[in-house]
């Protein structure tokens, strides 16, 4: 079995483009640092000028008289501060920069990468899950960057820096200093270990909650109309509380870590304080570099309390991080083809052969399906439901492949062409017609951004959409609320239809476009078809059958399987499904099938 990576090297094999802005972030830590530990030395200055005067160490350097070497410290103790704060103010920009490009780019590269995903991933995938790792999980590893690394760096550097210095000046007792070391880090590496599963499973529920929370906003209609806003609160409730047990484990660990470690700590702190006062005493040692050592075991030790508050952090980024890793590493599973194939070279001639198809579940839905759409010609599928019609045209649009068999467009099988131009020679418009929050006219133009206004009002003219449109309060401004909200399912599906009319495509795909709407708007539609399949490929799904009489040729399909195909008329007199549905909608007699 591969051992799986873990989560840092994935991420930072990911982010090799930004080497040159991290070793300038870490230099400007470690330099912040550096100066940062001067003032401890600089207290042991003071001291040694005090006590020793004129045997001091900037006397042997050449400063004899005391006030000119007092003189001398403050402003070498001014300059430390200034660089002191040049360089974290320089640090904190580069690491706070750092973070914000890399969240901006990963989050980039997880949406684009998202979007390539084929629709059956989405499918079995809740939207709320999706969102938690695009939005929160990448936020968690920008928290992380802005102030995690930052901090591990400079205690590594703090570490290096006073541990040099306790070796050089007193080694008899540096080694107590470093006594708590062990434990600290053994300490920090076991609470990583434990706590790792506890935010995994936080970063779980907060997609969960975004799930169900996503869900109920968007059925908010439906919670209403059956006065159900108390069982979804209490929905809310359970999965929050379960959020707040799990985040509730996790802190009652990483907040037992300070209290340890301090412990730990304070050994180092009281050894270095007693054996070294006893060699002042014996002479051993000098006053000036105890006041330092005292100042910097503090120094040293203290900033490993912080261990526990970063390592909670990392353990965060490094749970998010691993689903946003996850995420990107997930296959695509419907390759793009290589040839490409401009709109404009199309003709529109479709071929299903000997299609078989069956969904995740393995359930056969299409069965040695064909079918021949001429170019420029319309053509009807028609079905009871379940019979495979939908199905056919997610095939032709390639959001699916086909399990066996072959669909081909002027000749060309479609896992041979670019899926960006083959979705772009056909206009959709579909009977779930899905409006952006946005006006009227940014819904119209959508695929097809830079049309101007007059193209964008001649395409809602034909779609018959025009006139309700000047009468809303801001006209083509008008802003239609998420999912269009605002306006009536006929009026969106003549927005769809002028979305596709201004797209301009070669092949025409309308499925069940009047099955949600009145007859009045039934009947507009009917005439924005009758306008906007002249010359070009057209394929009709229709339940109501008075839709598709004029078709050039009408497939009907059962369990997958054309069984029956020709025109209204020939369908009509014979003696088969269509006839039997055509009575039915024309209400002569009901329709009696046997299984």
């Amino acid at each position: 079995m591969k051992t799986r990576q873990h989560p840092l090297l994935r991420l930072l094999s990911r982010t090799r483009r930004y080497r040159s802005r991290v070793i300038l972030a870490f230099t400007f830590s470690v330099l912040n640092k550096l100066f940062d530990v001067m003032p401890p030395m600089l207290i042991g200055a003071a001291v040694d000028i005090v006590v020793r005067r004129d045997e001091s160490f900037l006397a042997a350097l050449g400063v004899v008289d005391i006030l000119h070497q007092l003189l001398a410290l403050c402003a070498i103790t001014l300059t430390v501060w200034v660089f002191e704060s040049l360089f974290d103010y320089y640090q904190t920009i580069a690491w706070r920069n750092l973070s914000q490009a890399i969240e901006h780019d990963l989050r980039l590269e997880a949406y684009g990468y998202v979007q390539r995903l084929e629709v059956a991933w989405f499918e079995d995938r809740s939207s709320g899950r999706l969102l938690a790792i695009l939005n929160d999980d990448i936020n968690q590893l920008e928290r992380f960057l802005d102030v995690g690394a930052n901090y591990m760096i400079q205690v590594a550097a703090t570490v290096v820096l006073v541990g040099g210095l306790f070796i050089s000046v007193a080694p008899q007792v540096a080694w107590m200093a470093f006594l708590p070391m062990p434990v600290v880090l053994w300490g920090s590496f076991w609470f990583q270990g434990k706590l790792a599963p506890r935010y995994a499973a936080v970063r779980r529920q907060v997609g969960a909650i975004s799930s169900l929370l996503a869900n109920n906003l968007g059925g908010i209609a439906t919670i209403k109309s059956f006065t159900a806003e108390g069982h979804e609160v209490e929905r809310v409730r359970q999965e929050s509380d379960l959020y707040r047990e799990y985040n509730r484990r996790a802190i009652r660990l990483s907040a037992a870590f300070v209290p340890l470690i301090r412990m730990a700590i304070v050994t180092g702190f009281i050894a270095i304080m007693y054996f070294g006062g006893v060699l002042v005493l014996e002479g051993r040692l000098n006053i000036a570099l105890y006041s330092v050592l005292v100042f910097m075991t503090q120094r040293l030790l203290w900033p490993l309390t912080r261990l526990g508050e970063t390592f909670d952090l990392f353990q965060r980024a490094m749970a998010s991080t691993e689903r946003i890793l996850d995420l990107l590493d997930t296959p695509v599973r419907i390759l793009d083809g290589k040839l490409n194939l401009s709109p404009r070279s199309i003709q529109g001639n479709i071929r299903f052969e000997q299609v078989d198809f069956a969904y995740s579940n393995g359930v056969p839905v299409l069965n040695k399906l064909s079918l021949n759409v001429a170019a420029g010609h319309t053509v009807a599928i028609v079905g009871a439901t379940g019979a495979g019609k939908s199905t056919v045209i997610r095939l032709l649009l390639r959001f699916h492949d086909v399990t066996s068999g072959r669909i081909s467009l002027d000749g060309h099988d479609l896992r041979d062409l670019r899926a960006e131009d083959l979705r772009r020679s056909i206009g959709l418009v579909s009977q779930d017609v899905f409006l952006f929050h946005g006006t009227v006219r940014e819904n119209i133009a959508y695929g097809s951004f830079d049309a101007n206004l007059d193209s964008i009002v001649a395409a809602a003219k034909i779609a018959e959409a025009h006139d309700f449109i000047t009468a809303l309060p801001d006209g083509y401004e008008t802003i239609v609320g998420e999912r269009g909200q605002k306006l009536s399912g006929g009026q969106r599906q003549r927005i769809s239809i002028a979305r596709a009319v201004l797209k301009d495509p070669p092949i025409l795909v309308l499925d069940e476009a009047t099955s949600s709407v009145d007859n009045e708007t039934e009947a507009a539609i009917q005439r924005s078809m009758e306008r906007i399949t002249q010359g070009r490929t057209t394929i009709v799904i229709a339940h109501r059958l008075s839709t598709v009489r004029n078709a050039d040729a009408i497939y009907v399909l059962e369990r997958g399987q054309v069984i029956e195909s020709g025109t209204h008329e020939e369908l009509a007199a014979s003696d088969g499904l269509y006839a039997a549905l055509w009575r039915v909608q024309m209400g002569e007699r009901p329709l009696v099938r046997q299984g």
